[in-house]
């Protein structure tokens, strides 16, 4: 058994959680996520201000103070911090090392930046391009004798994958195995949202400070989800379920080392805080890699202007006509939203107030900046009356898109550079699949429930949900919490509710998946986010509560289920 722990869910987590995790129980590795699409767009500026930057830098402060307590313990260190500069973190860690007297071995794992192919994506203004690698750099370098990998973009499964691959010897073709752990790597890769972080039912679990996961990875490629003693959260088999449900879509779950088939996936219990993941096939991986683009899409800004006590729309319609006056050179994306958030006869002035939100882009700087904030901040003494905005108008700030394309596997050069400065290639899979996004034969729904009583109530009485992006999609995962409600679910929850009880969704293309294994259904929204989480086209632009709107909806629920 290979005890697997992560410490780090994306760039900014908790920053004692890597000590904690070395400190709190045994380990064999201890991982860390940082990278994001919108991770990787602010790797590409900072290395735009310094050629020797690039990479998530918390890192190496965690790795101060936790290197020595690592390798005292025997616990070996897969990240992929390096983000756009794996070796300079790796040289950094190195020297980092020598100043506190450690013998450390640190390999790297490169191949993945992409940029200088620019022209091959029809770009000239791409920030960054990375593609999405597979485990086998990470297994080489762990082979080799590494007590730290540093990777650039690899996909977040692979930093489970990898020491597994290297701890039993799985080659390419042992895909069941594989695909075991890419699941286990896909819950443990947001760290604490698997043990009750962002958990619909979070009320049944004392989550003030969850802690991070571990997953016990066995030879077959099963594995238990867990935690460390005595430390906060739950590991349950929802808490699992929810974090199995997000950004992911059909049963299908692609990789660069084998397809996991997420309707093959079994979870039980085994234990307080233990579950087993089991049943999971793999199948062969397609023969691309996936390509995240950053570039920027040009300039934002946006000001919030508070309307309270009567008359709020028409307090919103007069500011609208004032300013858009003003605009003699209009942005080219000029939207307001009013939000309701004032109450009749309210107690305190806030909850009397509402919010209108001017948001502009352009791709011209100079018509976001000084001309909207000046137009703004002249109406303070000639508009509605209560006249005041939530903070003072700034200049425009740049914004990123964020797109994906395909390129061949085996056109990439991914290299494992191990502890001796030894530079290994990494051969793409030979047997790829040659239909990876044709649909598995559907699963047959489940027996309806009978005809019996309803009350109108909100979804989230019965069903869980986790949402996330995925570039400019989102997707949105609703699982029942018994047989009965998954009956119900499975034949109520269909696209066309959908877009009923979500009206953002009612022009988008939707996608629905049945996991019954799961008791889940998982959609996938196109387009709901634009042109991804940098461009900020939403108020929600990663989708995070995308789930929670859903379940505060109300429908007509089974008495029985309630």
């Amino acid at each position: 058994m290979l005890r697997i722990g992560n410490a780090s869910g994306f760039y900014g987590d908790r920053f004692a959680a890597f000590r904690e995790m070395l400190e709190q129980g045994p380990l064999d590795v201890l991982t860390g996520d940082y990278l994001a699409e919108l991770t990787m767009l602010i790797l590409a500026r900072d290395r735009m201000k310094d050629p020797g930057l690039g990479y998530a830098r918390t890192f190496l402060r965690q790795a101060e103070e936790s290197l020595a307590l690592a390798l005292e313990r025997g616990v070996r260190i897969v990240v992929n911090a390096g983000g756009l500069n794996p070796a300079r973190l790796a040289a950094a860690l190195a020297e980092l090392a020598d100043r506190q007297g450690l013998s450390a071995r640190i390999a790297h794992v490169t191949g993945d930046d992409l940029l200088p192919r620019a022209a091959e994506f029809g770009r000239t203004d791409l920030l960054a391009a990375n593609a999405y690698l597979g485990a086998g750099g990470i297994a080489a370098c762990l082979t080799a004798g590494a007590d730290v990998v540093v990777t650039g973009r690899v996909t977040d499964a692979a930093l489970v994958v990898g020491p597994a691959m290297a701890h039993y010897g799985w080659g390419q073709g042992d895909l069941d195995a594989l695909a075991g752990a890419v699941v286990a790597g896909h819950v443990l890769e947001c760290g604490a949202q698997a043990t009750g972080g962002n958990y619909a039912f979070f009320r049944e679990h004392d989550i003030t400070r969850p802690g991070f996961p571990i997953a016990e990875v066995y030879a077959d490629g099963s594995s238990v989800i867990t935690k460390h003693p005595g430390t906060g959260g739950a590991v349950t088999v929802e808490t699992v379920t929810a974090q199995l449900l997000y950004e992911t879509g059909g049963p299908r779950y692609l990789g660069p080392d084998v397809t996991a088939r997420l309707d093959t996936v079994t979870l039980a219990e085994d234990g307080p805080d233990r579950v087993r993941i089991g049943g999971v096939r793999g199948e062969a991986p397609p023969a691309t890699l996936k390509v995240g683009l950053n570039r920027l899409g040009g300039f934002r800004n946006e000001v919030v202007f508070v309307l309270t006590g009567l008359d709020i729309e028409a307090k919103a319609d007069l500011v609208e006509r004032q300013l858009t006056a003003e605009l003699t050179d209009p942005p080219a994306e000029v939207r307001w939203t009013l939000v309701r958030t004032d109450r009749a006869d309210a107690d305190t002035e806030e909850t009397a107030s509402a919010l209108l939100r001017l948001t502009v882009r352009d791709r011209d700087e100079r018509r976001v900046g000084r001309a909207v904030t000046t137009a703004a901040v002249e109406l303070a003494l000639s508009g509605y009356p209560g006249f005041h905005v939530t903070a003072p108008p700034g200049p425009g700030s740049p914004y990123g898109v964020f797109e994906s394309v395909a390129v061949d596997a085996k056109s990439v050069e991914h290299t494992a550079v191990l502890p001796d400065g030894t530079r290994l290639p990494i051969d793409a899979p030979a047997v790829t699949a040659t239909t990876p996004d044709e649909a598995p034969e559907l699963p047959a729904l489940p027996r309806p429930l009978p005809e019996v009583p309803t009350r109108r109530a909100p979804l989230g009485l019965v069903v869980g949900a986790r949402s996330g992006d995925k570039g400019g999609d989102a997707n949105l995962g609703v699982w029942a919490r018994s047989d009965a409600g998954w009956r119900w679910l499975a034949h109520t929850l269909t696209t066309d509710l959908l877009r009923e009880l979500l009206p953002e969704a009612a022009e988008l293309t939707l996608e629905r998946h049945l996991l019954p294994n799961l008791r889940a259904v998982n959609f996938t929204l196109a387009g709901l986010l634009g042109e991804g989480v940098a461009a900020q086209a939403r108020f929600d632009p990663q989708a995070k509560a995308l789930g929670e709107w859903l379940r505060s909806r109300y429908v007509d629920i089974p008495e029985v289920l309630l």
